[in-house]
């Protein structure tokens, strides 16, 4: 289940039909202008051409996970500032809103920054260990925003995916157990999954640079999280090292996670029916295909 994040400029349906292009088995997408706290509704032209190709391409059904949408970078459900949680609550709430009406099931979010202490820029992350006092509250909030949310959508079939993140700055859900701990305590566990970015977790201190490592990553994320739970992934290499916390993509091979990384989760059975998900840089390949088109080559012969 291939796929990439493409651009929905000119209209939503042209990023359903640059991947039927490309030959796509998946799409992620923004449903709106991320870096904008409001946005205009959802023209019903634009739903029903959405609607319209997802029939046409077969992915109309929700169950077969054919699309993702991307919730906005503003969104922090960990802020302990009233007003930056109230704004990101009603900003999480229509993406909900706009996947449920687009029939996108599964939305990418970032957990949140508790905004408290940072840590030195190059201080590595502590993996497997109990989250600090900052963490743990922040970790609270986002559970609670949840709540907020899930109560405020009630019927809603849309997934919320947290996503791993890299650990810069203050944000949360570098370590699996972040991840593990906000959907076990929500009311609605079922509304709530994970995935899983490889960039990420390689910047974050997560070894996978070979088979062996690469597996017990997995194993490590099956013992927090459940893989069972894992819906989404973001197939990315790393620009930084091995704990970096540098959030930086690069085309697959071309940087520090190791093609281990790549081989373990598409050739792990749990995940075959899983939406895998490019996030790298549009512009032309060296041979002048786009680098979709290479990634995926890339990927596919793995």
């Amino acid at each position: 289940m291939l796929g990439s994040h493409l651009s929905i400029a000119g209209g939503m349906v042209n990023a359903l039909q640059e991947a039927g292009e490309l030959g796509m088995d998946c799409v992620q997408v923004f449903t709106k202008n991320q870096r904008r706290w409001v946005a205009p509704p959802l023209a019903q032209s634009d739903v029903t051409d959405w609607i319209d190709r997802l029939e046409s391409m077969g992915w109309a059904d929700p169950a077969d996970l054919r699309t993702v949408s991307h919730n906005s970078y503003l969104v922090n459900l960990a802020s302990p500032d009233p007003e930056g949680r109230r704004k990101s609550l009603a900003l999480q709430r229509d993406e909900i809103e706009r996947c449920e009406a687009l029939r996108i099931p599964l939305l990418v979010s970032h957990p949140g920054a508790h905004l408290g202490a940072a840590r030195k820029p190059r201080e590595p992350n502590r993996l497997g260990v109990a989250p600090t006092a900052d963490e743990q509250a922040g970790l609270r909030r986002i559970v609670e925003a949840l709540d907020q949310l899930h109560s405020e959508t009630s019927g809603a079939r849309t997934i919320t995916c947290l996503e791993t993140t890299t650990g810069s700055g203050t944000n949360l859900g570098y370590d699996f157990g972040h991840l593990g701990f906000i959907r076990s305590e929500v009311r609605e566990p079922e509304r709530v999954a994970f995935c899983l970015d490889t960039c990420h977790v390689t910047a974050a201190g997560y070894d996978m640079a070979d088979d062996a490592s690469a597996a017990e990553v997995l194993d490590r994320f099956d013992e927090a999280c459940g893989l069972a739970h894992l819906m989404v992934l973001h197939l990315n290499d790393s620009v930084g090292a091995l704990g970096s916390r540098l959030d930086r993509h690069a085309h697959i091979g071309e940087g520090c996670c190791g093609e281990s990384c790549f081989r373990a989760v598409i050739g792990h059975p749990l995940l075959a029916t899983r939406p895998m998900i490019l996030e790298t840089a549009k512009e032309p390949a060296p041979d002048g295909r786009k680098w979709d088109e290479v990634n995926l080559e890339y990927l596919r012969g793995l």
